[in-house]
């Protein structure tokens, strides 16, 4: 009989969780929806930039209520890290040759200058070290993800971590937009450089797709594999700043009690990306299955991508004050000017 009433309290208890997250995840995927429809007549902008542009209008007008929030953050999440993984299935070595060594470099050279330039800039303008060193991850990696990675090993406070991202996603929609018009300016025609500015500066693996999404799938293919290679060194870069903050700080006798939280591991959908890579490279996947993933693959991402736009509250970028815009834009200034610059320097 107990075991009875365990087995109907778990039933109830994920029915309940089930109920939270339909509302936000329909309403992400019906305008991810109506965004295919409107790419029939809008196909130079295309279904994944209007499902963040309608998002972002949707999400700060008519459908801005809090009962649709856990719903487009599984959307926003989950949907795009399965949408990533999905994307392996059409990618092979061949295809990463395409970045080849100099592609690495830019990607190296480009986060280190990045988190440099983040942090002096933080510090002039007297933000805490915390606070600079979670701008500096978070634009150089991948975004919220990169701040949350790096939070408990510099000790950062909840409201540090949550004004960076704040910021962080303010800057990224600014530079989706923008980027695949500069790329077109300055690159023309060239795939490979325009992926490279794309990937290799924005800040979330959506943005990403987002922006690059508003040139070519080509675009899309190959501004991911610059922006996994960052993601793949996130591991690398939280170390680093945890090695750097206890340097910079006096650890008091209070620090040391403090339990440690820990380190990010090497998130689960990259891992999921190169197996699949590897298998599509090692054996011929037939033609059927890669078609099934990329169909399953988009359709994930148009609707993250939506969900990206409801949620995005313009007002709790606004409540950050001038200070935190002018830190914001100055850094995504810099970022795209180093890009610009090492590839031109690397002959990309």
């Amino acid at each position: 009989m107990k075991a009875l009433v365990k087995n109907n309290d778990i039933t109830h208890s994920y029915v309940t969780k089930v109920m939270v997250i339909l509302p936000g995840l329909i309403t992400a995927f019906i305008v991810a929806v109506i965004s295919k429809i409107a790419a029939i007549w809008l196909p130079t902008l295309g279904a994944a930039t209007i499902a963040i542009l309608l998002g972002i209008v949707l999400g700060n007008t008519f459908l801005k209520n809090p009962v649709l929030q856990k719903g487009t953050k599984v959307a926003e999440s989950l949907l795009l890290e399965f949408s990533v993984v999905l994307l392996g299935a059409t990618v092979t070595f061949q295809t990463i040759a395409q970045i080849g060594l100099k592609g690495g470099i830019f990607v190296i050279l480009q986060m280190g200058l990045t988190i440099v330039a983040t942090y002096m800039l933080g510090k002039k303008m007297l933000f805490s070290d915390n606070m600079s060193l979670l701008m500096a991850g978070g634009n150089a990696v991948c975004g919220s993800s990169a701040v949350a990675s790096i939070a408990p090993s510099i000790h950062a406070k909840e409201e540090e971590k949550g004004q960076i991202i704040t910021l962080v996603n303010l800057l990224g929609t600014i530079l989706m937009l923008l980027l695949p018009i500069i790329a077109s300016i300055i690159y023309g025609t060239d795939i490979l450089t325009k992926s490279a500015l794309i990937g290799g500066t924005l800040q979330s693996v959506g943005q990403v797709v987002a922006s690059a999404s508003m040139v070519n799938s080509q675009v899309v293919e190959l501004s991911m594999l610059f922006k996994i290679m960052r993601i793949m060194l996130l591991v690398v870069v939280v170390y680093l700043f945890g090695k750097f903050k206890q340097k910079k700080s006096v650890l008091t006798t209070i620090d040391e009690t403090l339990p440690q939280k820990k380190k990010a591991a090497l998130p689960w959908y990259i891992v999921g990306f190169v197996l699949f890579c590897i298998l599509n490279s090692l054996v011929h996947l037939p033609e059927e299955l890669s078609q099934t993933a990329h169909f399953f693959s988009g359709w994930f991402e148009i609707t993250a991508l939506a969900a990206i736009g409801l949620r995005l509250d313009f007002q709790k970028f606004f409540k950050e004050g001038k200070r935190f815009l002018i830190y914001g834009l100055s850094v995504g200034f810099i970022q795209v000017i180093l890009a610009i610059g090492l590839i031109r320097l690397l002959s990309i």
